[in-house]
């Protein structure tokens, strides 16, 4: 293992004494991001209808949280290369927290969406700035670390609905919440962040897949293809798959939320067992193999039209998407000749707008035709995703090799 990191074109020493402290605080702020993420959503019925809100003004409302985080990644994009993602990742916690309180301060339709915005900003932000040092710790400590890391992610999520499940039956105003989540957090992380590593450079083109690239080079544009088709396939999934089993196939309203747990579910355990396996096989292999497995269960689960099919069909979509994104940002952090965080802000944008364009796409489709022939799309672009992720040069470098 080597002693220090690269960045930009001087080396930077990373003193040998760190131990596990760098992966400690990029896990902490992974589990911080999907806590507080997740901790608002219990409260959007009482955020609705404390500000008279219809069906369109809440979609509108919540539509300027991907929004905000879309033009913060961009953003970032140009940021990361001068401040690096340690700073940039303990601004955008700070932001984070900070800013959570203003949805819930917010008195109309036009405060809530700015409010959400500027939430989405630093969400956006904080999320690019921490998959970059992810790459950093995970060049660092020579072996595969990404996949844990967006795991841990879904457990803060996880947490983070408890939370306010718990917020909303005790009756804690929204504010109220997220000040104490943001405050704790704060005190917890924030003092953890201290410890994350100077971020490394792309690997020497020697080590790489070809000459540098660029912003929107071809390497670059296939990764952002990926992350887009399985974002996509999770939004829609989040969004119809409760909706699918209660309208069309008639199940009862427990076994309706079923779907989206088994996908959630799923996409836990593979992503925590992810480092393993990706340690052991190559990408080029997993992937690929994984993506075929959730399009064959899922066809099946669409075709036989029963509630348990249905449910497993989620379940293996779950599994064939849970180490894309992971896999495809540490892939894009070593692109030579390019700067990490640039590389991972601009495809995590694109799977950010393909997250935000799914749910209303397969509503779309739904409409002149059914949400059944809607949902076809969803195994179409995970096909998609077997041949780009068996066939995508950036995807057959040894991720190690970049130490």
């Amino acid at each position: 293992m080597s002693d220090g990191v690269v960045r930009g074109t001087k080396a930077t020493v990373v003193p040998p004494n760190v131990g596990r402290g760098p992966r400690v605080a990029t896990v902490a702020v992974f589990f911080a991001h999907g806590l507080l993420f997740a901790s608002w959503t219990a409260h959007i019925p009482q955020v609705k209808s404390h500000l008279h809100l219809d069906d369109a003004g809440l979609g509108l409302a919540l539509l300027g949280a991907p929004l905000g985080s879309v033009s913060a990644m961009f953003a970032s994009a140009h940021l990361l290369p001068r401040f690096g993602s340690k700073q940039m990742v303990r601004a955008g916690l700070l932001g984070y927290c900070a800013a959570g309180t203003g949805i819930g301060a917010a008195g109309s339709l036009l405060t809530l969406f700015v409010a959400m915005f500027v939430w989405g900003a630093f969400q956006g932000a904080l999320d690019v700035s921490m998959n970059t040092q992810a790459v950093a710790v995970e060049r660092w400590s020579g072996r595969p670390l990404m996949s844990g890391f967006h795991g841990y992610w879904s457990i803060g999520a996880l947490a983070g609905a408890g939370v306010g499940v718990v917020g909303v039956a005790i009756g804690m105003s929204l504010s109220l919440q997220l000040l104490l989540l943001g405050g704790l957090v704060l005190m917890v992380v924030g003092v953890l962040t201290t410890r994350m590593l100077p971020d490394a450079s792309s690997p020497a083109i020697s080590r790489g897949v070809g000459p540098s690239v660029r912003w929107f080079s071809r390497p670059v544009l296939v990764l952002g293809a990926i992350a887009f088709a399985s974002m996509l396939c999770e939004g829609a999934s989040a969004d119809w798959a409760s909706v699918y089993l209660r309208g069309p196939l008639h199940s009862s309203a427990t076994t309706a939320g079923l779907g989206y747990a088994a996908f959630a579910l799923a996409m836990v355990v593979f992503r925590l067992s992810g480092n393993r396996l990706l340690a052991r096989f190559s990408a080029r292999w997993v992937l690929p193999i994984l993506a075929a497995i959730a399009t064959v269960g899922f066809i099946v689960g669409l075709v036989s039209e029963r509630d348990v099919s249905t449910i497993a069909g989620f379940a293996c979509l779950g599994i064939g998407l849970a180490l894309i994104v992971p896999t495809v940002f540490s892939a894009a952090g070593r692109l030579p000749g390019l700067n990490p965080g640039t590389a991972i802000a601009t495809v995590s944008a694109c799977g950010w707008l393909g997250f935000v364009c799914g749910p209303p796409m397969i509503g779309w489709l739904a409409s002149v035709t059914s949400l059944r022939s809607a949902l076809g799309v969803l195994p179409v672009l995970t096909t998609c995703i077997v041949v780009f992720t068996a066939f995508a040069l950036t995807l057959r470098t040894d991720p190690l090799a970049s130490r």
